[in-house]
């Protein structure tokens, strides 16, 4: 069965071509809020979720609480997206739980690494 991949981000490009890389090999959902992906967690588990950190309802980070917090999602790697290097930014990914983060523009390439790292 082919591995399922949450990507969330409110930036439509960053979706399609985050969707566009991976499609190939993995079945993708992509949504443009963390409050869409909550409601997609009730009928789906995926194997990985890519997350934007800065997102306007509810930041990545404060979505990943909540995931890292209940037990039938706690265990999916979480990897973040995001446009900003910065060491605070680096700094509350590390003690968010998240697995790693990977620095936009996205490529196809990067991508691909690391997701086949983390599932």
């Amino acid at each position: 069965m082919e591995k399922l991949i949450f990507i969330i981000d409110d930036n439509d490009a960053n979706l399609t071509v985050a969707a566009s890389a991976l499609e190939a090999e993995y079945r993708v959902l992509t949504m443009a809020s963390a409050a869409k992906m909550f409601t997609l967690l009730e009928k789906f588990k995926p194997d990985l979720i890519l997350l934007d950190i800065e997102m306007p309802e509810m930041t990545g980070l404060e979505a990943i609480e909540i995931l890292k917090k209940n037990s039938m999602w706690s265990e999916i790697p979480c990897l973040f997206l995001t446009g900003r290097n910065d060491e605070k930014l680096l700094a509350e990914t590390k003690e968010s739980g998240a697995e790693d983060i990977i620095f936009k523009p996205i490529t196809a390439p990067v991508l691909l690494d690391y997701v086949k790292k983390y599932i």
